[in-house]
């Protein structure tokens, strides 16, 4: 099986609900009004409700109280709800995954801080468009839960690695491809944005000739994440050749902003979108 093999089967287990879809058409149609938008979204309490609690969160900063849909599509925008909406139902088409709870709860974590830093460093860099960056790094790796459905064995073997392999340089050799294009084969099959599926299908990479910024950033988020967790012993510059670095302006203290951010963003964002990794902090 190919990435692709992998991803059809995962879209028939792991479907988006008919509330996505129609959402989705909704802001794809541009005679569409933000209370069209919002009218769908409150039909279903918990994604009203998961919205709300991330705009009111720290994360956004907003200095009022977004107490309506209607308000956070105003106030944050419609892209940037779109993409609450992506994290939310993702979530839960993964929910009843035949996994150990922990195992979940840790890939959760993972993506989270991956999101994170992606973010951070994007607003810092002032990249066009940051408000994508965030589901970009949350959703990076979901062609991980897509081959433990399918394969555990062969994920097990995947998610084995030493010091001096790196986790995409296993998957390669396990399966002819990686959790990425894996994740970006399934991003495809939900009928995601192009400009989503790109830096996820790219993001291991190492010819940088025609990445765009977000391809780049994403490349540098996951390596800086996976510094923190399943690639803690492996020396960094196996991890972040002073090659990648150079692609765009990072320092070392933005590189320490990032992880700090994701200390203090973590909780309150693991808490909304899935509650039983919180409990891991």
């Amino acid at each position: 099986m190919n990435a692709n093999d992998y991803a059809q089967q995962a879209s028939e287990i792991f479907v988006l609900s008919d509330s996505f879809v129609r959402i989705k058409e909704l802001i794809d149609d541009e005679d569409s009004t933000i209370d069209d938008i919002a009218d769908v979204i409150i039909v279903d309490p918990a994604l009203s409700g998961t919205i709300l609690k991330l705009a009111n969160s720290s994360f956004f900063n907003y200095p009022g109280k977004i107490d309506t849909i209607s308000k956070a599509l105003l106030v944050l925008g419609i892209t940037e709800v779109y993409n609450l909406v992506i994290s939310f139902f993702t979530s839960r088409a993964f929910k009843e995954l035949n996994v150990d709870p922990d195992y979940l709860d840790d890939f959760w974590c993972k993506s989270v801080d991956c999101a994170l830093i992606v973010k951070y460093i994007g607003v810092q860099l002032r990249i066009p468009n940051a408000e994508r960056l965030f589901i970009i790094g949350l959703l990076h790796n979901l062609g991980e839960l897509v081959i433990q459905q399918s394969s555990p064995e062969k994920a097990s073997v995947a998610n084995k690695f030493t010091a001096t392999e790196l986790p995409w340089d296993k998957q390669q050799q396990t399966f002819g491809f990686t959790y990425g294009e894996c994740s970006a084969e399934l991003l495809k099959q939900w009928q995601l944005p192009y400009s989503i599926i790109e830096p996820i299908r790219n993001q291991d990479n190492n010819d940088f000739s025609y990445s765009t910024d977000e391809t780049k950033l994403l490349y540098l988020a996951k390596r800086i994440m996976l510094s923190q967790f399943d690639c803690s012993m492996h020396p960094i510059e196996l991890i972040l050749t002073e090659d990648a670095m150079q692609q765009l302006p990072i320092n070392e203290d933005m590189l320490q902003g990032a992880v700090n951010f994701c200390d203090f963003e973590r909780l309150s964002v693991l808490s909304i979108i899935n509650p039983g990794s919180a409990m891991i902090f």
